[in-house]
């Protein structure tokens, strides 16, 4: 129970990697508020049995948006004390040639990946500035420093998530703030293996790269997400944590 009372707000936290965030967050205490473009309904359906949770339809993309989920949040548990920014454009990509994605695709993909968390961030953390701190963690990923070919708008918008994040560390440390990044390595989620194009894109390459000869999964990433959501890592701000099963050493 790392997070006993703690609120907690998941972003993209209706399906894929983000319900299993919201799902073992719930276990350890943590009270959830599920923010996603789809309707969070069901998965707020699914894990109400598991703790205290809410779900709010949201576009992070939206500055806005963002605002109401933030607002939705204060006005459900009282204060934040976490943001998990975990949605992203990723899912439903293609892999294709740089000069071959649409422009729309490109801005969507920035939007999202990049612009989402700056929204967030922005609608967190006056309240938390209030409450004299709390703990942001952005999910980045392991692509950006491989420098993967064929999907250059992710990698760029991951990348950006990792230098954001030291930044942000270092505008927000003096509020007592800790800003991190959890960076995945491919990982088989639900939503990944709808896509065919994506879910075998690079996986035979990544797996012979991994020193872990195995398949990531949703479940592999919980403990660190905990680890950077709690006390355990409250000197710990900046940083980027990657769990890909040693296939890239930082």
């Amino acid at each position: 129970m790392k997070l006993k009372d703690r609120v907690v707000i998941v972003t993209g936290g209706a399906a894929g990697i983000g319900r299993v965030y919201a799902r073992r967050l719930l276990a350890e205490g943590a009270r959830v508020l599920i923010a996603d473009i789809v309707d969070p309904g069901d998965a707020v359906g699914e894990l109400k049995s598991h703790g205290d949770v809410r779900g709010i339809k949201a576009d992070v993309a939206s500055g806005a948006s963002a605002k109401a989920m933030a607002a939705a949040a204060v006005e459900s548990f009282g204060r934040i004390d976490v943001l998990v920014n975990n949605a992203a454009v990723f899912a439903t990509l293609k892999p294709q040639a740089f000069d071959a994605i649409p422009e729309a695709e490109w801005d969507r993909v920035m939007a999202v990946n990049v612009k989402g968390i700056w929204n967030c961030v922005k609608a967190v953390v006056p309240v938390m500035k209030a409450q004299g701190g709390g703990r942001i963690v952005n999910i980045a990923s392991a692509i950006a420093p491989k420098g993967t070919a064929y999907l250059l708008h992710y990698v760029v918008s991951k990348g950006a998530v990792i230098t954001m994040t030291r930044a942000l560390a270092r505008e927000l440390g003096e509020f007592g703030i800790g800003v991190n990044a959890l960076a995945p390595g491919l990982t088989l989620s639900d939503t990944l293996l709808k896509n065919p194009a994506m879910s075998g894109f690079q996986t035979a390459p990544v797996l012979q790269s991994r020193s872990f000869k195995r398949e990531e999964t949703p479940e592999d990433l919980e403990g660190a997400l905990v680890f950077l959501a709690s006390a355990d890592s409250a000197f710990m701000t900046g940083q980027t944590v990657v769990v890909d099963g040693g296939s890239i050493f930082l």
